[in-house]
């Protein structure tokens, strides 16, 4: 759900003053940080996915079943979380995501269905005076 004006000009009053306060920590928080983040998260995934295989091969050698599908539950957890994290990982040189600390909002290239609802809705409101 998209933010208001309202909305936005408040994240971008309280942008100003915590890089007025603190400019360090502001630049810190910027697109690099998360890009980080999320690229730390995606090599936990994978080792989390070996670790995966591991427990699902140790449970075919014992011969205990629920040892196997933990592992395979693991597995498909670890694959989901790294998915997601390359994902939402920003590209170097982009400007991060629209709710991640720093970045700024970016007008979306294809709007979904409901989105376009919502603003018609808000047309007609606004043209009514309400």
């Amino acid at each position: 759900m998209p933010l208001s004006e309202h909305e936005q000009r408040m994240l971008e009053q309280m942008e100003r003053a915590l890089y007025a306060e603190d400019p360090k920590f502001a630049t810190a928080l910027e697109g690099s940080g998360l890009r980080t983040y999320t690229r730390r998260r995606v090599y936990q995934a994978v080792a989390g996915f070996l670790v995966g295989i591991a427990l699902l091969m140790a449970g075919m050698v014992a011969q205990q079943i629920w040892i196997s599908v933990v592992g395979f539950l693991v597995m498909l957890g670890c694959a989901v979380l790294a998915v997601t994290g390359w994902r939402k990982a920003p590209k170097p040189g982009e400007q991060p995501a629209a709710g991640a600390p720093g970045g700024r909002r970016q007008p979306r290239q294809r709007r979904s269905m409901m989105d376009r609802i919502e603003q018609r809705w808000q047309r007609r409101r606004d043209e009514q005076g309400h």
